[in-house]
């Protein structure tokens, strides 16, 4: 698969210098901000940005998961014979015989 390459020149009071850089696109993805661009009448720069941006906020207005609260229990620790690389071998432990998964 072929990359296509965007350079995007940067300008503005936040950049020192005008400044020039290369953003590797999916081709696909680069021919339909080019259509949305062209059907619009706006530059793909300004479609490329109102995209970031609009990621960018989604990202920044999604709210903190909470964590989750594991059940711990009182014990010696990891029994002899308990593989905790083998969740499904648990089930055949004889303290969990019969035990439903716990799902999250």
């Amino acid at each position: 698969m072929t990359i296509a390459r965007v350079d995007i020149l940067m300008t503005g009071p936040y950049v020192p210098v005008d400044m020039r850089t290369t953003v590797r696109l999916d081709p696909h993805l680069l021919a339909e901000a080019k259509k949305v661009a062209a059907a619009n009448g706006r530059t793909l720069t300004a479609v490329i940005e109102d995209a970031l941006r609009e990621s960018l906020s989604r990202r920044s207005a999604r709210p903190a998961t909470a964590r989750k609260k594991l059940p711990t229990f009182r014990g010696k620790g990891v029994q002899p014979g308990i593989n905790l690389d083998d969740s499904a071998a648990l089930l055949d432990f004889p303290a969990f015989a019969g035990a439903t998964p716990f799902r999250f």
